[in-house]
């Protein structure tokens, strides 16, 4: 029945109640669908750790929505959830890898790296058989031709979009292909799933794609025999998986690529901290990563501060054109101010050279030398930093009671005194929780390292690389992507010895701040 509104109009039926109540179910049951199928893809990628994850994630949501009693977490867990997910796992998934021996040679879990040999084929007796490829319906339409049997064969129609691995029975074939077989290039653009195709024929025969118009019979290269033992059926050498190596190892001890992951311990923190030719580059490093992250942020909270004290004073004109033109470095995203200083500072080339060597003479070699190279990162990062203290600072100072400068006015208290006596004292509480955070952030500053110098000029004397302006992270870096074995067991220990040292830095700074304020 049609409602009529107070207007005369007629109004809208509300929907049923019912509706709405199974509404929410509906909507839940859905979303519960696309998760468990999510969760089973990561699963079957080989991802348990993350699939536990989710499904633990998955689990711990079910009971909040469900449970009248948890109503109130209802508005919390989407935040606890997503740090849980994008923040305490990846450091648990970082530190789980740091016990194992995972590298580009290493890459594959024990199962995944027995499969690839099992997988391996060689060439068995017997003709390959030439074919054509028809299209038909929605797939293709395979024909084999046995020119000594004089026979035909097909099989199909096949879905060759996508190459996935497909075992499938060959049948005689009946009669003429109806129509003219697809081209060579076409045939080129279904090689991948052409190879991943197993013909089984009639006598029992499997055949595999040995070229871009035959099937030929291939046989396995390795059986298992048991567990961590491949046999080779061509020449009957055996494979032994060693798992202290991560490897398939011949009779005399030789590795076969690809080595799976196995556990190691702690052998990645013994080298870390007892082995001379990683030591040595960390601890240098490691100096000068703590010196790097401590001196830009005293340039850039000296900076700042300096600037926001000019620009409060009063009788200062133009003032919003400076607090305009003084903002701009942080306005400008980072990696465009970074790549343009290392045009600036370009040793031939630069601005800044052919500046000093037109006024005294000097053409600086920033990026070859260490000492200047490093003094060229704190120059730019103390660019790139003063904006944001410079604003912070500005809004501390002006909420200072004026009537404290103003009794230091009449008391005849100076500019320095006014700064030394009232606003540092009361800008630097409150800045100092900023300060660590941008401590913090500074101790792993990739982005300005990898821009402006790669870390270089490197070290001469170390074996692992490593440069003289490289900061833990990019060392870390380095290790992982560029040197030969691409290490990510080794950079994830590195990585977790970093995330422990910037978190007992920052407990220890957050301490002495509180020691200072109960003291003060």
């Amino acid at each position: 029945m049609q409602t009529t509104s107070t207007l005369g109009a007629p109004a809208l039926a509300a929907p049923p109640a019912s509706r709405l109540r199974w509404l929410g179910p509906a909507l839940g049951l859905l979303l519960a669908l696309g998760a468990l199928y999510l969760l089973t893809a990561v699963y079957v990628a080989g991802e348990t750790l993350l699939a536990g994850a989710i499904l633990a994630t998955l689990a711990v949501a079910a009971w909040v929505y469900s449970s009248q009693r948890l109503y109130a977490y209802r508005y919390l867990f989407p935040g606890i959830a997503a740090v849980l997910i994008f923040v305490v796992f990846p450091i648990l998934y970082t530190v789980s890898m740091s016990f194992s021996n995972a590298s580009s040679r290493n890459l594959l879990s024990f199962e995944r790296a027995t499969q690839y040999f099992l997988d391996e084929t060689y060439a068995g007796e017997g003709a390959s058989l030439q074919f054509g490829l028809y299209a038909q319906g929605g797939g293709y339409l395979l024909r084999l031709q046995d020119d000594e049997a004089g026979a035909a064969f097909q099989a199909g129609p096949l879905p060759l979009d996508k190459p996935e691995p497909a075992k499938v029975k060959a049948t005689p074939a009946s009669g003429e292909a109806g129509s003219e077989p697809l081209p060579l290039k076409d045939v080129i653009r279904l090689q991948p799933a052409l190879k991943a195709l197993t013909l089984q024929m009639p006598d029992g025969r499997e055949l595999r794609s040995t070229g871009l118009r035959s099937f030929g019979p291939v046989n396995h290269l390795y059986k298992q025999e048991a567990p961590g033992r491949l046999k080779n059926q061509q020449d009957g050498s055996l494979l032994t998986a060693n798992m202290r190596t991560g490897f398939y190892e011949q009779a005399d001890g030789t590795a076969v690529q690809p080595g799976f992951q196995v556990g190691i311990g702690l052998e990645h923190y013994r080298r870390i901290f007892t082995d001379e030719a990683f030591r040595e580059p960390f601890l240098r490093i490691f100096g000068w990563t703590v010196a790097f992250a401590g001196l830009t942020v005293l340039f850039a909270a000296s900076l700042g501060m300096l600037l926001a004290v000019l620009l409060t004073w009063e009788a200062l004109r133009f003032r919003s054109v400076y607090q305009t033109l003084l903002f701009l470095p942080y306005a400008v995203p980072g990696f465009i101010s970074i790549l343009v200083f290392k045009g600036l500072f370009n040793n031939n080339f630069g601005e800044i050279n052919l500046i000093l060597d037109g006024l005294f003479g000097i053409k600086p070699a920033w990026f070859s030398d260490p000492l200047l190279a490093k003094a060229m990162l704190l120059i730019v990062n103390t660019w790139l930093g003063y904006p944001y203290m410079m604003v912070i600072c500005m809004g501390l100072i002006k909420a200072i009671p004026a009537d404290l400068y103003e009794a230091s006015a009449v008391a005849g208290a100076g500019p320095l005194t006014n700064f030394f006596r009232i606003t540092l004292p009361l800008v630097l509480k409150p800045l100092t929780p900023l300060l660590i955070a941008a401590f913090a952030f500074n101790f792993n500053n990739f982005v300005l390292i990898s821009l402006l110098t790669n870390g270089r000029p490197d070290f001469l004397d170390t074996k692992i690389p490593a440069g003289t302006t490289d900061i833990l992270v990019s060392y870390t870096y380095r290790m992982a992507f560029e040197d030969s074995g691409q290490n990510f067991g080794l950079a994830a220990a590195v990585s977790t010895v970093i995330f422990a040292m910037v978190a007992l830095l920052s407990w220890i700074n957050l301490r002495a701040a509180r020691v200072t304020k109960e003291v003060n």
